[in-house]
């Protein structure tokens, strides 16, 4: 009974039963050929990479730092992991050499895997795209792991290090049972079908990659395309086999871009779910009418995994995430943690069986996340409404205060997607003598005619005039993270200083 509680036990069970029945499909071999691996072939690659780790002496707790690219083998070690008892501490391949000095020097891991070789005083295992390197070839020869280590709930199963756009990244804390209960739970909520087929081409350094998608077929031993990156052109060609994609916005902006995209091509599909970053309306709008499909939005983040989620049957209202998920407990509260009432703007806090341990050696920040009720301050700005359901506004470190009122970017930033030449916006604050911060809008535009007046005729009557931008800048892009989430930390750098030339003829309160 006691090994029940690690989480690759509860694979493991779906993987037997699955036998040779498709695990993952169509991914890139080493000779440039598509290949599949079956659940048996996964299982037993995943014991034998257990061996290898075995033989480099890893024991349970120990943590396995990986920057790997996104390959069968690595799901391999990241199973391998769970296994025996090690953490999982999976690193964003474009981190750097010094951002992985960092990790090295805060994880302590007893093994470091890598794509290539790296100069560090940390055991090292090279595991290359094509599968190749020294770790894959002990695991070759290694003698392979048949038993399962046990392992109690609360025991370690992974560590996620956060973005660090507010200084050095931490690393979330997650244990077997906080993987597992949110596993369960997503798979109950969104109906997952025994013949699902997800289309995967998300990375799988992260939550929503790692943890949210191949969690759900894994538990269900159900078929996964697995694509190293997403392209357009090779989702397209894979849509009419699958019922099941996960993205981040991009993708169905992107998606959108494609004449080819249309309801027949989406006719096999039975959910499309977004996440990790905000999903603009229009996107919401443009992608029911052109396929008939409503994309289900959620909300989630490192330290919790997934809070709430629209429904799958019943109304999905484009600009909210949905309702709390069944076990998990959502509250907008004030600066003392006391609930607000529906309709307030206040803080997300989140309380439940997901929610993870704390922070990675930083207990005094942990305990200052926590209310002493046990909920957990998200960072997140947003509001319910009187039947439980939550709109994110932005990130509380996002909030704009101009001459002493409160600016949400959210609302801004709704209306300036509307503007006819506008792609997208992000609204910030950048420092402002008169007013504290001014409100300053990036639109990603190639219309050179779309400058403050006009902005200020397009909001004109619809917002009131302290949130208007005082100042706006054109891009053709916005800066984004890998998981699609515009990089406001960098826009802030970038235009701290464009609101100075304005300061001394502006009068806007």
């Amino acid at each position: 009974m006691a090994g029940s509680m690690n989480l690759y036990s509860q694979f493991e069970s779906a993987f037997r039963r699955a036998g040779d029945a498709p695990a993952l499909v169509g991914f890139e071999g080493a000779n440039g050929s598509r290949e599949t691996w079956s659940y048996a072939r996964l299982r037993q690659e995943a014991e034998r990479t257990a061996g290898a780790l075995a033989s480099f002496g890893i024991e349970p707790g120990d943590r396995v730092l990986a920057q790997v690219e996104k390959t069968p083998q690595a799901v391999a070690l990241y199973l391998a992991c769970l296994k025996i008892g090690a953490v999982y501490v999976p690193l964003n391949t474009a981190y750097t050499p010094p951002e992985i000095r960092h990790f090295l020097a805060d994880a302590e891991p007893a093994l470091f895997v890598a794509g290539r070789e790296f100069d560090t005083p940390v055991r090292q295992a090279v595991l290359d795209r094509a599968g190749l390197g020294s770790l894959t070839t002990r695991a070759a020869s290694a003698t392979p792991v048949g038993q399962t280590t046990p392992r109690n709930g609360g025991d370690l199963a992974a560590i996620i290090y956060t973005s660090g756009t507010t200084g050095r990244a931490k690393g979330a804390m997650l244990s077997h049972a906080n993987l597992a209960s949110n596993a369960t739970t997503l798979c109950e909520y969104w109906g997952w079908q025994a013949d699902d087929v997800l289309l995967h081409a998300l990375p799988i350094f992260h939550v929503h990659g790692l943890f949210v998608a191949l969690h759900c077929a894994f538990l269900n031993a159900t078929p996964v395309i697995f694509h190293a990156k997403f392209d357009v052109d090779a989702v397209l060609r894979e849509l009419p086999r699958a019922t099941v994609l996960m993205g981040v916005p991009t993708f169905y902006t992107r998606l959108l871009t494609s004449d080819r995209f249309d309801a027949q091509r989406c006719a096999n599909m039975r959910l499309f779910i977004s996440g990790s970053a905000p999903l603009a309306a229009q996107t919401f709008a443009s992608f029911q009418q052109r396929t008939g499909h409503r994309i289900l939005e959620r909300y989630g983040m490192s330290e919790t995994g997934m809070n709430t989620s629209n429904p799958l049957h019943g109304e999905r209202l484009a600009g909210t995430v949905g309702f709390a998920l069944p076990g998990v407990e959502v509250r907008i509260a004030d600066e003392r943690g006391k609930p607000l009432p529906s309709g307030t703007v206040g803080a997300i806090e989140v309380r439940g069986a997901n929610v993870f341990e704390g922070y990675w050696r930083l207990p005094s920040l942990s305990a200052s996340e926590f209310r002493d009720d046990g909920f957990f301050v998200t960072g997140d700005l947003g509001t319910m409404d009187a039947e439980g359901r939550v709109a994110i506004v932005g990130r509380s470190k996002d909030l704009v205060i101009s001459g002493g009122y409160n600016v949400y970017p959210k609302e801004v930033e709704t209306l300036l997607d509307d503007m006819p030449g506008v792609r997208e916006s992000a609204v910030i604050g950048v420092p402002h003598a008169d007013f504290g911060e001014a409100v300053v809008a990036v639109l990603a535009t190639d219309r050179d005619d779309i400058d403050e007046a006009a902005v200020d005729a397009f909001l004109g009557g619809k917002l009131a005039r302290y949130k208007q931008p005082k100042r706006v800048v054109r891009v053709r892009e916005l800066p984004r993270n890998v998981m699609g989430k515009v990089q406001k930390n960098a826009l802030r750098e970038s235009y701290r200083h464009v609101a100075a030339a304005a300061q001394g003829n502006e009068t806007r309160s």
